[in-house]
């Protein structure tokens, strides 16, 4: 669980982030799955696109997300969601969250 004060500064610093992730028809893969993975070990914090029809479906895409990728939501904004997973060694040049301190 992340507390009040990291939600707010990780939505401070997702402002200005571009979705690096976009699930569309197919749904949740494997392949978008390792996708998923491989980014939020790069980058911590990350907006993920949902292409769905209805709102029922991007909340339980996004609660999927959520769940298999042991992740934190931090937003939801209509289509875009913002994940955040803790990696075990955060690369400071890669983090969007390590890269923040250092603005």
């Amino acid at each position: 669980m992340i507390s009040k004060t990291e939600r707010k500064r990780f939505r401070t610093i997702g402002h200005t982030l571009k979705p690096i992730v976009t699930i569309a028809g197919n749904g949740l893969s494997d392949s978008v799955l390792n996708e998923l993975d491989r980014a939020l070990e790069d980058h911590e914090l990350i907006k993920v696109k949902i292409n769905a029809e209805n709102r029922e479906d991007r909340s339980s895409t996004v609660q999927q997300i959520t769940e298999q990728t042991n992740t934190h939501l931090v937003q939801r904004i209509g289509n875009v969601a913002l994940i955040y997973k803790a990696a075990v060694k955060p690369n400071p040049k890669l983090s969007n969250v390590m890269r923040s301190r250092i603005i």
